[in-house]
């Protein structure tokens, strides 16, 4: 390395969707959100809610990435977020330390941050749970970072398997964290309402009595019997 780089770089100037783009998406069914863009664009599953009765969200992500075991990049995000966004910290899945504690997740719930997503660990769980913030983490951890950085917001990040740029929409619920690119958003919008029909039709032939689904049966059908 030629020179040491800053602790801190924060670049700015990058694309938000519309309120009324997230708003659309606010309701959304994580799994219905994957089938609608090709059963893919999950988090990886470890990264999970810490309080699955409050993992409802959905809004722009703010990333930022944090060195691991430190929290310089978490901070910067959080300096740069804008009320409704989702705070999504990369810190190479570092399980050393945690990169959230209590404190800083009621910043976040003060700025109104709409969920925080990271792929390392939280701490002061307790205390989390008590601000309200959605917060997915891939763990808890008592050990505590350092404010040395160095830190990075504003440019893309990939954690739990995904690549996230700024300005995507992420949506949230219990069973994990789903990421909408920006420029996909409104053709993955309009196969979300086709997910939704078929999904009710599904439901209403189990209602029935269904005991295989259609696409199954030819499959079944055509299939080698051996024995």
């Amino acid at each position: 390395m030629l020179h040491d780089p800053p602790l801190l770089t924060i670049h700015r100037g990058h694309r938000r969707p519309d309120r009324s783009l997230v708003e659309a998406f606010r309701s959304a069914q994580t799994s219905h959100l994957c089938d609608a863009m090709d059963g893919r664009g999950a988090l990886d599953h470890r990264i999970k809610p810490l309080d699955p009765g409050n993992a409802a969200f959905a809004g722009p992500a703010m990333t930022g990435w944090a060195s691991p075991a430190d929290v310089v990049g978490m901070f910067g995000a959080l300096a740069e977020a804008e009320p409704g966004d989702v705070l999504v910290v990369a810190c190479d899945a570092f399980a050393g330390t945690a990169v959230l504690g209590d404190l800083a997740a009621g910043m976040m719930r003060n700025k109104g941050c709409a969920a925080f997503v990271t792929d390392g660990l939280a701490r002061d769980r307790a205390g989390i749970l008590e601000t309200g913030l959605p917060v997915f983490a891939a763990g808890i951890s008592p050990n505590s970072p350092a404010r040395k950085g160095l830190g990075v917001v504003g440019l893309p990040v990939t954690l739990g398997g995904v690549q996230v740029k700024p300005g995507d929409i992420l949506v949230g619920d219990a069973d994990g964290v789903v990421v909408v690119p920006l420029d996909r958003a409104e053709a993955v919008l309009k196969a979300l309402g086709q997910v939704r029909a078929a999904e009710e039709n599904a439901i209403r032939r189990v209602a029935e009595g269904a005991v295989m689904t259609p696409t199954m049966e030819p499959i079944l059908a055509a299939a080698r019997v051996l024995g």
